[in-house]
């Protein structure tokens, strides 16, 4: 299967600047949480779309163990040539479509990925027989403060999302692939992230006075909000 991101080669990074590298240690953060609340330690990891690469670099520090082995794929030559930087002698990245080989992880981590694939149906479910355990961060661009603000057709144009999703729809989509769900949360990039403008700042107010008191409503309201899954 081939994968059709949107920016194969230095079309994202013109439009990010950083291939949104400043976000990877948030990212990598509610990966180890995830895995580590469900008590799942890896001996080998796979990141498909793994841009410049520092998701896994963030990881291997966080784990601090040469045991495991860490694989990251992306079809993008440039963000492939910079990730070659970080390589060690248990990280190593590929330039390539991980899904047409025949190998098997402990874990796979599709990212912030799916929205951007054209066929993101046939992507999820060849993501089945590669790792033992899956794990996908979704954005969820749904809400009714998106639809008001014509946010959506914003990240069309500015990072390429092709499918949207509220929670229930995301859900859906994997478990509509053969997925069975572990477990999932809610993460809070507009929250967590120190990178936000004041307007941002103003509007997480209110999302996290009215998310201690009911997630789901919160989330299909104001939005920005992410979704990350455990699954396998």
């Amino acid at each position: 299967m081939e994968e059709k991101y949107i920016g194969k080669n230095s079309d994202y990074l013109q439009q990010t600047r950083t291939w949104h590298e400043e976000d990877s240690p948030w990212k990598a953060l509610q990966i180890y949480n995830i895995l580590q609340k469900n008590s799942i330690t890896p001996k080998s990891i796979v990141d498909l779309g793994c841009g410049v690469g520092e998701i896994l670099i963030q990881l291997d520090s966080k784990y601090a163990s040469d045991e495991i082995k860490y694989v990251g794929y992306d079809i993008a030559k440039d963000a492939i040539n910079i990730a070659n930087k970080k390589s060690k002698f248990n990280i190593h990245f590929k330039l390539g479509n991980a899904l047409s080989e025949d190998n098997n992880y402990d874990v796979l981590l599709a990212i912030d990925v799916f929205e951007h694939v054209e066929d993101y149906i046939g992507f999820i479910q060849s993501c089945k027989s590669i790792a033992t355990f899956k794990i996908f961060h979704i954005p969820l661009d749904i809400s009714i403060s998106s639809l008001l603000r014509n946010r959506m057709i914003d990240a069309r144009q500015s990072v390429g999302h092709l499918h949207y999703f509220y929670k229930d729809t995301a859900i859906a989509t994997l478990n509509d692939c053969g997925l069975e769900i572990v477990d999932y949360f809610y993460t809070h990039g507009a929250i967590e992230k120190s990178n936000t403008s004041i307007k941002t700042k103003f509007a997480n107010i209110f999302r996290s006075i009215f998310f201690k008191l009911n997630q789901d409503l919160t989330v299909k309201i104001f939005g920005g909000y992410s979704l990350i899954v455990l699954s396998k």
